[in-house]
């Protein structure tokens, strides 16, 4: 909010017509000023992006600027106590009949003035600072050093309650304790047979069918599920016989298979097996002529499927195999069979048999289970303890690096963290550790690496975007870091868009957040009823934040929000 104030200020502010009486104009200039009237902003000054603003407006009346007077003044941000002063620009005016080539102030008529500059804050000004004029005027071969003037108490410093809330990304595991998986097996016939023959049973797909079944049975991680069985017959037969037979091979690869079911005792329900005959395989066939060497395979394929007649196809099939060999001995004989699935689940080790084994036996555990293992403890040490094992064990991926970081930088061991943030992206360029990295970067004070690492890592989520926005709100972008925020509701969410101007926003985030009974997070909606004029609510919440925490008192105390409040202060 602009603030309106004496002309006595803004004189003294822009151009410097300070009680120096007996010198001509000047001090006519110096006996009138109250006739002035003049706005600045922010009145205190604030921080933003590291840098003060102030911006002066105002109106010199008729008759005011002596005709031949030139006046400098230079603004300065001052805190005697830590011995700290930096200058504002120069501003220069002139009368309508001096030399030079500064703005003319007319004598007769009123003259509309602005001013605005920014110096970067440093933090040694202190909130408690002083702005101080020092103006210097001149009138023909006079000059005059004016005494230094305060305009006020110095620098709101708000945007400094930013709280480093960046998003730390964990890499996830992809731990699945129960799996699904299948054995395969396959049972062939000869032509025009159902029977199983025992040199089938004997084939290394049945053996492993059978002693899968017998593990199984006396394995608690390994339940079987069901079976499922589709028998085939090859397209050279009747039509109507391969449909029975198709069937019959069925019902016989069913019962092999039961009997593997019922010795090692396998639980099972009606229904456990589900057989299909598929009748004869003309599919199958096709596919396998396809993939021969048969030279004329293309023109067979052809001829055959000019047949509408399924009789007459076969019929052609049986002259066909008389002729070609590799179809008689490999093609059909193929397609005569049983395709046996046997469906299970491995059941991997529950989370107590994992914390264990974390500990006794890190070795015998896949990379997930490692990785999901540290997620069963709250404690921070055995965390990086199991992450570290990760990194040892598994050192092609990147997960074990990249969250050994993470949780190195929940302990405040930044730089160890850094180490492993870096040494993940060198085993994978991912986006999870480069936004870590920028985290560590931004923290570390190098804001724009850690936004050029924000948005390598943008992939990763809205979480990096959020990161993005800080980087966004500690250059003075508010605009843009709230819309990098998105619809997170954080402290620096309702301070950010405090800063921007939407008191009735920043004080929805923060009742949305985590933060809203916190002592800071008290203290900022105090502040928020400040900018609102709401003394009562003022009160009731820098109580309730120093009630939290005693040394906001101090902090109150000194703090320029609430400047129009002190004296109703009696923390």
């Amino acid at each position: 909010m602009m603030k309106r104030t004496t002309i006595k200020t803004i004189t003294i502010l822009l151009f410097g017509g300070l009680f120096l009486a007996g010198c001509n104009g000047l001090g006519k200039m110096a006996k009138d000023v109250g006739e002035v009237k003049f706005y600045m902003e922010p009145a205190p000054l604030i921080v933003r992006g590291d840098s003060v603003e102030v911006i002066v407006k105002g109106m010199f009346p008729e008759g005011y600027f002596a005709k031949k007077a030139t006046v400098a003044v230079t603004p300065i941000l001052m805190n005697e106590k830590e011995g700290y002063e930096q200058p504002f620009k120069t501003v220069y005016a002139q009368g309508e009949k001096a030399a030079g080539n500064y703005p003319i102030v007319p004598y007769e008529n009123t003259k509309a003035f602005e001013y605005s500059d920014k110096i970067a804050y440093n933090p040694n000004a202190g909130q408690i600072s002083n702005l101080i004029l020092e103006a210097v005027g001149t009138q023909g071969n006079k000059t005059k050093e004016f005494l230094p003037v305060s305009l006020g108490l110095g620098v709101r410093t708000t945007p400094y309650l930013l709280q480093n809330d960046d998003n730390v990304l964990l890499a996830k595991d992809n731990f699945v304790r129960t799996t699904e998986h299948e054995q395969y097996a396959v049972i062939n016939y000869l032509i025009n047979r159902s029977t199983v023959r025992r040199s089938e049973l004997k084939e290394d797909d049945m053996v492993a069918l059978a002693d899968f079944i017998a593990e199984a049975g006396a394995n608690d991680r390994l339940e079987i599920t069901g079976a499922s069985i589709d028998a085939y017959a090859s397209p050279d037969g009747e039509l109507t016989d391969n449909e029975d037979l198709a069937n019959e091979r069925g019902e016989s690869a069913h019962k092999a298979v039961g009997k593997h079911i019922k010795k090692n005792e396998i639980p099972h329900s009606e229904g456990f097996c589900a057989v299909k005959g598929m009748g004869e395989d003309w599919a199958g066939f096709k596919s396998k002529m396809q993939a021969s060497d048969i030279q004329d395979k293309d023109l067979i394929l052809r001829i055959l499927e000019m047949y509408s007649d399924g009789e007459k196809r076969e019929q052609e099939i049986k002259n066909l195999a008389a002729t070609y060999k590799e179809i008689a001995e490999d093609i059909l004989p193929a397609l005569r069979r049983s395709q046996i699935h046997l469906g299970y689940k491995k059941i991997g080790y529950s989370d107590a048999e994992l914390t264990e084994l974390v500990k006794s036996n890190p070795d015998t555990l896949t990379l997930e289970e490692v990785l999901y293992s540290a997620t069963l403890t709250n404690n921070m040490d055995e965390k990086l303890r199991i992450y570290m094992i990760a990194e040892r064990n598994f050192p092609t991926d990147y997960r074990g690096s990249n969250n050994a970081g993470y949780v190195l930088m929940q302990m405040g061991r930044m730089e160890e963290a850094k180490g492993q943030f870096t040494k993940a992206l060198g085993i994978n360029n991912n986006p999870i550790s480069s936004n870590n990295l920028g985290a560590v970067e931004r923290q570390g004070g190098n804001r724009e690496k850690g936004m050029e690492l924000f948005k390598e890592g943008a992939s990763a989520g809205a979480e990096v975007y959020y990161n993005m926005g800080l980087v966004d709100f500690q250059n003075g972008n508010y605009a843009s870091a709230i819309t990098n925020f998105g619809s997170s509701n954080t402290f620096n969410v309702a301070l950010v868009k405090m800063l921007n101007g939407d008191n009735e926003g920043a004080a929805r985030a923060l009742n949305g957040s985590a933060d809203k009974d916190t002592a800071m997070g008290f203290y900022l909606a105090a502040i928020i009823e400040a900018r609102n004029f709401n003394e009562q609510g003022v009160l009731e919440n820098l109580g309730k934040a120093i009630g939290i925490d005693g040394d906001l008192a101090a902090k109150a105390a000194k703090d320029l929000e609430f400047m129009k409040y002190w004296a109703a202060m009696n923390f």
